[in-house]
């Protein structure tokens, strides 16, 4: 492997996932000023709205999109072409 080829700050960082507090523990370059505690080992901590533990492609659970208001609108659009 090539030598000084990664920045300076290039470290593990806690990630933490807010909605469902999951934290996972990488290497990363981002900055941030908070810490976090994770199995006796002070690490950055890095807050995130949606990981892949809670996306819902990644766990199955998938949200209610109305449909029936957009295939509603698309004919209410379109009627006027009708014969």
């Amino acid at each position: 492997m090539r030598k000084d080829i990664h920045p300076e700050n290039y470290r593990l960082v806690a990630f933490k996932d807010m909605s469902n507090d999951d934290v996972f523990i990488t290497k990363s370059t981002a900055e941030t000023k908070e810490t976090i505690e994770v199995d006796g080992v002070e690490y950055p901590l890095v807050k995130m709205e949606i990981s892949r533990t809670s996306h819902p492609y990644y766990t199955g659970k998938s949200k209610l999109v109305d449909t029936a208001g957009r295939i509603d609108k698309f004919k209410n659009k379109y009627a006027k072409f009708k014969k």
